[in-house]
């Protein structure tokens, strides 16, 4: 369990904006520690008010001047999704009064997806980005992965070890697959990681999934078929770092294509699926067009797929996606902290060579990142990375890594390196 205080690592992000910026909204999925986060940055002058207070909220809808109106204090608007209706007198006001850190808005859906939405407050505004906890913010170890990946800083004179006890050995025991598989079963909701009991955080997750449906999703599009969205969310669970093919989940679930695509840009809207487009920076007409998906949490995939952990342990095809999404829920942290320094992709083309997740820094090096749930790791394991390199970023900086659930820090000679996934946190 988290037994310990732990940092965001968006706190800074934070900081430095609202000092900067009229407008910050801090988006994520409900649960993910949002207000926890903005109440800690509150002082004594803050003005908070709650949308999922219900007088609050018809105070906001009935007349969204008069709610917004305070001096030049910071004032925190929780869950304003719920009231759209806000964003046109936040414009009006910040036009008015053009001090930076005036309003701090958190959102569980994506405000600019929302039906009736015309304001985007351009200009105005800068978009943070919180997901579940990564295990590094759990640990209190800095974001400092992607730059030391690009700098190959992977010597160690020791396996890599954790301080955390969350995945039930004792304090420094280095990880091996069961103790990721246990991580990735408990995923990054703080609440759902109380949980010790595999079962009761399944059913946390559930209960999570149902009041979205129930209660959220109308705030995003017309659900006509609740049945079909929950088994839409089964279906993206198990395709969860895998391609996106849409005409085989409209034939499975006997929807319209369009309804199918509304479906899934309304779970894009509430942060339950990311997508990682293709890595298209070449004429090569063999490459793939297709997106990748991933749910947002490892634990809320596990709970959907009803999946238990002695069994995913000996299935290769399980623990194999599950894992992947695990590393992509980790690294997708590390990058909305760099925010703009890096751009995430993956790669295959026709003859079936597959890059897990193609880094870009901005100057124009390449990180090539290969993830493996083997604990043992040979030189076959490198072969696309490999590939990639010498055809389709030939001349730049480029660095391979296979992530592994093993415990060495190992080179395979020019740039290429077997990495524990623990160096994700460590």
């Amino acid at each position: 369990m988290i037994s310990k205080p732990y940092t965001r690592w968006q706190a800074d992000t934070l900081q430095t904006t609202l000092s900067k910026r009229r407008v910050l909204i801090l988006a994520g999925p409900r649960q993910c520690g949002k207000t926890t986060l903005v109440k800690e940055m509150a002082d004594g002058k803050t003005i908070y008010r709650t949308l999922d207070d219900p007088t609050l909220l018809n105070a906001a809808m009935s007349d969204p001047q008069g709610f917004i109106r305070h001096d030049d204090a910071l004032m925190i608007i929780d869950e304003v999704q719920r009231a759209p209706l806000l964003l046109q007198a936040i414009k009006q006001a910040v036009d008015e009064n053009q001090q930076p850190g005036r309003f701090l808005l958190t959102g569980s859906a994506n405000i600019q997806s929302l039906p009736g939405v015309t304001e985007s407050l351009a200009g105005r505004v800068s978009n943070v980005r919180l997901r579940p906890l990564a295990l590094g913010e759990i640990d209190n170890v800095p974001a400092h992965f992607l730059e030391r990946a690009f700098r190959q800083a992977f010597k160690a004179r020791h396996p890599f070890r954790t301080g955390m006890s969350a995945a039930g050995d004792a304090l420094g025991v280095s990880f091996n697959k069961d103790m990721y598989l246990s991580e990735a079963f408990r995923g990054g909701f703080p609440e759902a990681r109380r949980l010790m009991d595999e079962l009761e955080q399944r059913a946390w997750h559930n209960d999570y999934i149902t009041a979205l449906i129930e209660r959220d999703l109308k705030d995003i599009t017309n659900i006509k078929r609740k049945d079909a969205m929950v088994k839409l969310i089964e279906v993206l669970a198990a395709w969860s770092s895998k391609f996106m093919d849409v005409a085989s989940l409209c034939k499975s679930l006997s929807l319209a294509r369009p309804t199918v695509e509304s479906y899934i840009n309304a779970l894009e809207a509430l942060y339950l699926v990311d997508r990682v487009r293709p890595w298209h920076k070449t004429d090569y007409d063999r490459v793939g067009k297709r997106e990748k998906l991933f749910l947002s949490d490892t634990g809320m995939m596990a709970a959907v797929l009803r999946w238990r952990f002695d069994r995913v342990r000996l299935d290769g095809d399980m623990n194999g996606k599950l894992l992947e999404t695990f590393v992509f829920n980790q690294l997708a942290a590390h990058l909305d902290v760099h925010e703009g320094l890096y751009q995430l992709t993956q790669y295959r083309d026709r003859e079936q060579r597959e890059v897990d997740f193609v880094v870009e820094r901005e100057d124009g090096a390449v990180l090539g990142i290969e993830v493996k749930s083997a604990s043992v790791i040979d030189k076959s394991a490198f072969k696309h990375l490999v590939w990639f390199r010498e055809n389709m970023v030939p001349g730049q900086a480029f660095v391979g890594i296979v992530l592994y659930t093993g415990e060495h820090v190992a080179s395979f000679g020019d740039g290429l390196w077997a990495i524990p996934m623990s160096s994700l946190w460590t």
